[in-house]
């Protein structure tokens, strides 16, 4: 089988590597991919954006699956390109990634499903937004309707924050909060069927103990020791299939990951979210302890089905990812600052270091690696437990160094269940 992974960041990263040992996966190009995937990878200059180029560059590799990584592109309509020239696709249509594409659209399919999620409002005018946060109160929960490239969403106390976000968006969908620990279940669709991955949690506020502001994700880690074991049965009977089969009847079914983000409440598990696609860094650490092949799944899935392919299966073990961040971030971010270290991470026993935010850059002796911007690595390592696999990446991060690096030291740290944002019901 040839693939091609369709993006820039940590998650294509961590897709093209998995699919390279697969057994079954003969190539692996990216498009247009990063310094960490042209390590094992043949990397194309192509706008991912642009959906017939996509398409044409597939046609011209002759790949058998192509993988489309990031939401700005699937809203777009690329994987309905590539399906018209007759490519096997994994990743929803246009219509399908309206699911991420629209947090109105969302909250729509849920209610339709029965699918239990936070009680929401839809506002377009400042006297609907300043009524929704009256009638949900502090903390308050604001989310853009569009896509904004994971900066659309503000959860404050503060009242005047709130209202400014909204005002800065136009649509928005304003949320009661939901209190417990977030949960991250990726589900691989085919339209009909689903299999769950097994579920992760992410880090996404900026600073140690969950505070400052949230960013794309700051570390993570899985499996949950402390989530219910029937956690993934429960979601994917609840949530999952209620929406595969609502999808369907609109006539838009869902190939692809449906990304579910939980809150495990007082009262069971309850949707924060609908992304469609991988969640990056929380799908890192699921890919390290994946046992199965991920072609055979992802193509299945692509084909339509999912069903004559066994469910994937989980080796024992954890695995902890930890981010290093640019400085700046995630208000603003550095770029062109020299990075070292990261041939000796890699040669940790167990350890990936998987590029989000790099390129080369001509020096003095030849090509160096720079940062990009905002996130730029993830040190995943692969442990017996949770705490010996965090020992292996903080180990092996120790060994990176740029300009402004920014990392947290508590992912995957005790108490383990961490409500991130927790300052925000404190009084």
């Amino acid at each position: 089988m040839k693939t091609l992974v369709i993006g820039t960041g940590g998650r294509e990263h961590a897709l093209a590597l998995a699919l390279s040992r697969d057994p079954a996966v003969s190539e692996v190009h990216a498009a247009p991919g990063n310094p960490g995937i042209g390590a094992f990878a043949t990397l194309h200059e192509v706008d991912p954006m642009d959906g017939d180029a996509v398409a044409a560059l597939a046609t011209e590799v002759g790949a058998d699956l192509v993988v489309v990584g990031p939401e700005a592109p699937l809203v777009a309509g690329v994987a309905d390109a590539v399906r018209a020239a007759g490519i096997a696709v994994f990743g929803p249509s246009a219509a399908a990634a309206q699911l991420e594409g629209s947090k109105a659209f969302s909250k729509e399919v849920m209610a339709a499903a029965g699918v239990p999620t936070a009680g929401s409002r839809t506002c377009r005018t400042p006297e609907e937004v300043a009524a929704a946060l009256d009638e949900f109160g502090a903390p308050y929960v604001v989310k853009d309707d569009a896509l904004a490239a994971g900066k659309g969403v503000v959860v404050t106390r503060d009242r005047a924050e709130a209202e400014e976000h909204a005002a800065a968006c136009g649509t928005v969908v304003i949320e009661e909060f939901l209190d417990g620990p977030e949960v991250s279940l990726f589900a691989v669709c085919d339209g009909t069927t689903a299999y769950p991955l097994q579920p992760a949690q992410d880090f996404k506020r900026i600073f140690d103990g969950g505070r400052g502001p949230n960013t794309g994700g700051m570390g993570s880690y899985s499996p949950l020791a402390w989530a219910p074991a029937d956690l993934a049965s429960v979601v994917m009977e609840q949530v999952v299939q209620p929406t595969l089969d609502e999808m369907g009847r609109r006539g838009a079914p869902f190939v692809g990951c449906l990304y579910v983000g939980l809150a495990l409440t007082k009262s069971g598990p309850r949707v924060i979210e609908f992304n469609c696609r991988f969640g990056d860094p929380d799908i890192q650490p699921v890919l390290a302890v994946l046992e199965s092949p991920l072609g055979e799944l992802l193509s299945a899935a692509a084909r339509g089905r999912l069903a004559d392919v066994p469910a994937p299966t989980f080796r024992d073990g954890a695995s902890v990812t930890v981010v290093l961040a640019s400085a700046g971030y995630p208000e603003s971010s550095s770029k062109g600052d020299v990075i070292t270290g990261v041939g000796a991470a890699n040669g940790v026993s167990d350890v990936d270091v998987i590029h989000a935010g790099t390129s080369l850059a001509e020096g003095p002796d030849g090509p160096r690696l720079v940062t990009a911007g905002g996130r730029v690595l993830a040190v995943r390592a692969v442990g017996y437990d949770v705490a010996d696999a965090r020992a292996r990446a903080y180990a092996a991060a120790d060994l990176i160094s740029f300009d402004g690096l920014q990392r947290r030291s508590d992912i995957a740290a005790e108490p383990l269940g961490v409500v991130e944002g927790a300052s925000l019901t404190e009084d």
